[in-house]
């Protein structure tokens, strides 16, 4: 199938009228027209790349709308959080991560990198989160996350016991065994400084050195505290003496982090993944993104505990988030907010997120007609939109949403509500 677009946000800027040609999934040419050519599929308003998810832990989305009342902190929703993931299987983590894919999907998300934790010491629930992307018709990659304490010097609770491998060694060794392919790439993670003791960091960091590499980073300030106190130096001070700072690595939340902290992650490379929607939810605090970002690290962006799963609320948050930190507007422009919502080589897919040849076929159409775009300028969309806007995704030159219908799924919300439901009943 080959697509017409009314606007296409290319590589060089907002272009019109643009025909996109598809051979095998991948674009084989951009072009403008004046006439629009016979059987093509006509996108309306204005089309972007597929959205990368960066950050998701897909059993989470059970919790949304079940932790507000009470008030507490971080560490009192996590109770709730472990609640949930004792009552996981690999079949009910299918029928649940399914649904959230879906969700995805229908946000216009092509991609999501799942810091995947819930293992059981074996790859049945890696396997399930594989077929779930496959079903949602979305690409995965599957950050496979070692876990190994209940906190620095701390055993691991029952629950957490579901979590670990027992060493890194053993954690590398299951992770081996699991196998990249079209749907899914494998990946790793250090869950956090607080999960993976120092000498165990430089394990996983060498584990799988072409892989993507993600971490949990000053999330708390709390684990910043506990760490300082345990080796004197701070979470990104630790990491960077274990080798684990480097461009394959994305740094997640990166909220509490001091001038050096930055330093060292813009100095290496390394990226930094902010989840504006969950990290308000939970009550984390505004990292320091544009200044991440003017260091030399590239800003993705992730829902996290899907609090909200919408790409185009995630990015102006990220702005908001700014403007309210620093008392300034226009912190980062429309193109920076597209290109942070577009950052597949986070998820160790440099090759996707444009619309050029030779990268995958993935393509959002917003539309600019609805009552929250209606007036806005096309290249200040991301501004306006929300992902109820999305009218049309196409994923590897497949349309896989169209009209708020998810065109294998059907019904999303109800898939959820079943998956949801069988867990809590």
């Amino acid at each position: 199938m080959n697509f017409w677009c009314e606007r296409a946000w290319l590589p060089g800027g907002l272009a019109e009228r643009v025909l996109i040609r598809v051979e095998d999934g991948r674009i084989a040419s951009v072009s403008t027209v004046d006439t629009i050519p016979l059987g093509v599929r006509r996108l309306y308003g204005v089309v972007v790349p597929g959205f990368a998810n960066a950050h998701s832990h897909a059993f989470h989305r059970a919790l949304r709308g079940r932790t507000h009342d009470g008030g507490g902190t971080f560490w009192t929703w996590r109770e709730g959080m472990y609640a949930l993931a004792s009552k996981l299987t690999p079949q009910s983590y299918y029928r649940l991560a399914r649904a959230v894919y879906g969700e995805m999907a229908l946000a216009g998300v092509s991609a999501v990198g799942e810091f995947h934790y819930v293992h059981d010491r074996s790859n049945e629930f890696g396997h399930a989160l594989r077929e779930a992307a496959k079903d949602a018709g979305i690409r995965l990659t599957l950050l496979d996350t070692c876990y190994l304490a209940g906190g620095i010097d701390q055993p691991l609770n029952e629950v957490q016991q579901r979590f670990s491998d027992g060493t890194a060694e053993a954690w590398a060794s299951r992770v081996g065994e699991l196998k990249s392919d079209d749907v899914m790439r494998v990946g790793a993670a250090i869950h956090s400084v607080r999960a993976v003791p120092r000498d165990e960091l430089r394990v996983v960091a060498q584990a799988f050195p072409d892989a993507p590499l993600h971490v949990h980073l000053s999330e708390q300030p709390a684990e910043n505290e506990a760490c300082l106190a345990a080796y004197g130096l701070t979470p990104a001070g630790l990491l960077n003496e274990a080798g684990v700072l480097s461009p394959r690595t994305t740094a997640v939340h990166a909220t509490h982090l001091t001038p050096e902290d930055i330093a060292l992650l813009g100095e290496s490379g390394t990226g930094a993944c902010f989840c504006p929607t969950t990290e308000a939810d939970l009550a984390d605090g505004i990292g320091p993104a544009r200044e991440l970002a003017d260091a030399g690290s590239p800003i993705s962006l992730g829902s996290d505990q899907h609090a909200v799963i919408d790409p185009l609320l995630e990015t102006r948050a990220l702005e908001h988030n700014e403007r309210l930190r620093t008392g300034q507007r226009g912190r980062f422009s429309p193109q920076e907010l597209l290109e942070t919502a577009t950052r597949h080589s986070a998820l160790g897919r440099p090759e996707a997120g444009r619309i050029e040849p030779g990268a995958p076929c993935d393509l959002v159409a917003i539309s600019c007609s609805t009552p929250r775009t209606a007036g806005s300028l096309p290249q200040q969309v991301f501004l306006s939109a929300t992902a109820s806007d999305v009218d049309t995704v196409v994923v590897g030159g497949r349309v896989v949403a169209s009209g708020g219908v998810h065109e294998t799924l059907g019904d999303v919300g109800r898939l959820l509500a079943d998956a949801i439901e069988e867990l809590w009943a």
